[in-house]
């Protein structure tokens, strides 16, 4: 969850470590966590697996495990998850930073 209680996920078509895929259309439902500095580790995260890639505007988007973190803008407020499992690409990430299937 990030510091709103928002759940977080992670995407299976971006390349872990790497880059976000989702741009364009992708962006209208799925909200990249952009950061401004060194994303802070809350309860139960490994703050050593948490860190950034770059996005192509120039902005950072906090990253766990490697891999970039989003919301969902069907989730109406903490603690909803309706995008978990969406076309069988978007997941809630774990605290141990894989997907949870």
């Amino acid at each position: 969850m990030d510091q709103l209680g928002r759940a977080l996920y992670l995407y299976t078509v971006d390349t872990q470590k790497d880059t976000s895929t989702c741009t364009d259309d992708c962006l209208t439902q799925w909200q990249p966590v952009i950061v401004t500095g060194v994303p802070q580790a809350g309860n139960g995260i490994n703050a050593s697996m948490l860190g950034t890639i770059p996005r192509e505007d120039g902005s950072l988007q906090a990253a766990y495990n490697g891999w970039p973190l989003y919301n969902y803008s069907g989730d109406t407020g903490a603690g909803t998850t309706k995008g978990q499992g969406m076309d069988g690409v978007w997941f809630l990430v774990s605290g141990s930073g894989n997907a949870i299937q």
